[in-house]
């Protein structure tokens, strides 16, 4: 049985001279990546670094780094996720508390001294990506050995330690074994209408990966595109303009946007004409309001189709395909679609742990070999409703609860109803300390395109008409754009920190 491994090497072999990667609009062909991957593997080699080894990696989105992330898989190494976009000080204390024995970035952060340092400190190996004199890779001056005492040297059979979005707290680092990634990626292949144990085959079509590399998706999206022979289009970052120029380019028929990408999207007023190509658009990363689904249908005629994950499922557990959304979609509106192919949910009682009927709200969990072990249910922290086709709706998370005064407020009933509002285009809610009541719930929004901002009285009196009393926020801040994480969900720690500036 071939290995995710054998899978891409073997894809890499079968057209060398054909093209793989666009970026910054030059294309890079699969001849080419294999090599640059061969020259990262070999300083891997060179400083006796076998598989196992966690290899720490400054994430950006650049073809390089995509080079390098595709050899650490293929060599049964462990990618340590860095997010190079963290301030100097918050970066270099994340590389010193990883103690990687090598850590691989672009010359534009190996030239961030407090990051050189704290590799230095640590006794790591460095290895920086392009401005190497001519060569794709090369060891780090001064840091061509790991040398440290106290490295963290190896993680057997984990693929990714994936540091979290931190879109509710303080991010933490997770890790998904190799297996786990590896039947994600074979699970993967229903949306590309590719079966298991496929022979590999180049594909016709571009694809647009411009999810973050610090996030699971922006990973998982380039090792899929590679396993399945899959040619795309990679954005350093996502941009309304950058995002429809890629669409007209390569003629796109379907593409990716997160869901505050879409907003932006429709807020920007794209011109159909524009989308011309589209047959339809992917969504991930967060439950998406399904008035967002029915603007992007009435304006482009485009379905939506969303997929739902998690860093710990190592990939999505759930999603629409176009075939799903012709039949079911008008009746299973909102729902994040349907569980994918390996994967047995069920819905228990937050408390008690009872199993639930189907159509009743309660804590998603999971059973699937992608999860891990096919034997045992994973307790996820969603609250959601599963019906008897499969189908699946998230309905928040059950640890983001704002408990006011006993009664509990979810802050996405509280964002439906503020989106619901004529001149608002996103909303947040989170929690505030209360001397009182504990805690009390307080938005933040932005505004759609020339809409007049209202009173806060006005704001809550509308709220009012829509939610109970409890649910109502105390408090309202209108935002030029919402703070967010890499993964542009928003960041509610940031958000909270806004709001205690503005008191």
């Amino acid at each position: 049985m071939s290995t995710l491994s054998d899978q891409i090497h073997a894809v890499l072999a079968l057209d060398p001279a054909a093209p793989v990667i666009e970026f910054e609009k030059t294309w890079t062909s699969w001849g080419e990546l294999a090599a640059i991957m061969a020259e990262i593997g070999a300083l891997l080699d060179a400083a006796g670094l076998p598989a196992g080894t966690r290899v720490g990696v400054m994430m950006r989105n650049h073809v390089l780094t995509a080079a390098t992330l595709l050899e650490i898989v293929a060599s049964d190494r462990c990618i340590v996720t860095l997010n190079a976009q963290l301030p100097d000080d918050r970066l270099a204390a994340d590389i010193s508390a990883q103690k990687a024995p090598v850590v691989i970035g672009l010359a534009c952060d190996w030239a961030r001294e407090p990051v050189r340092a704290a590799v230095a400190a640590s006794g790591g190996l460095g290895i920086v990506l392009g401005e190497a004199g001519g060569r794709n890779a090369a060891f780090v001056a001064g840091l061509e050995k790991a040398t440290g005492s106290d490295l963290d040297r190896t993680a057997p059979g984990i693929a990714i330690e994936m540091l979290s979005s931190g879109t509710t707290g303080t991010p933490k680092r997770v890790p998904l074994k190799a297996t786990s990634f590896a039947q994600g990626i074979d699970e993967a292949g229903v949306f590309e209408g590719r079966g298991p144990g496929e022979p590999p085959r180049l594909r016709r079509g571009v694809m647009l990966v411009c999810g973050p590399f610090t996030h699971l998706s922006g990973v998982f999206n380039v090792v899929n595109c590679v396993a399945s022979g899959r040619q795309f289009c990679l954005l350093e970052r996502f941009t309304v303009e950058d995002w429809v120029s890629a669409v007209k380019r390569h003629q796109l028929k379907v593409a990716w946007a997160p869901p505050s990408g879409l907003r932006m999207i429709v807020d920007a007023g794209v011109p159909k004409e524009d989308l011309a190509s589209l047959l339809t658009l992917r969504t991930g990363t967060a439950p998406v309001d399904p008035r967002l689904a029915d603007d992007l249908y009435e304006r482009y005629g485009l379905p939506l189709l969303q997929n739902y994950g998690a860093t710990e499922f190592a990939g999505s557990v759930a999603g629409w395909t176009l075939a799903d959304f012709k039949e079911f979609h008008a009746q299973k509106k909102g729902a994040v679609g349907k569980l994918n192919r390996g994967i047995t949910a069920r819905i228990v009682d937050p408390e008690s742990g009872a199993e639930l009927a189907f159509g009743e709200v309660g804590l998603l969990v999971l059973r699937s070999a992608q999860l891990g072990d096919a034997s045992a249910w994973v307790r996820t922290s969603d609250l959601a409703v599963l019906d008897a086709e499969n189908f699946l709706w998230i309905k928040g998370r059950h640890d983001n609860a704002i408990i006011r005064g006993g009664f509990k407020v979810q802050p996405d009933d509280v964002v439906r109803a503020m989106e619901s509002h004529p001149a608002i285009l996103e909303a947040s809610v989170v929690g505030l300390p209360d001397e009182r009541l504990g805690q009390v719930p307080a938005a933040a929004y932005v505004l759609r395109r020339d809409a007049q901002q209202p009173s806060d009285e006005a704001l809550a009196a509308f709220l009012k008409e829509r939610l109970l009393a409890y649910q109502v926020p105390v408090r309202f801040l209108c935002l030029a754009e919402l703070p967010r994480t890499p993964s542009m969900k928003v960041s509610q720690p940031d958000l909270k920190a806004l709001f205690e500036v503005a008191a």
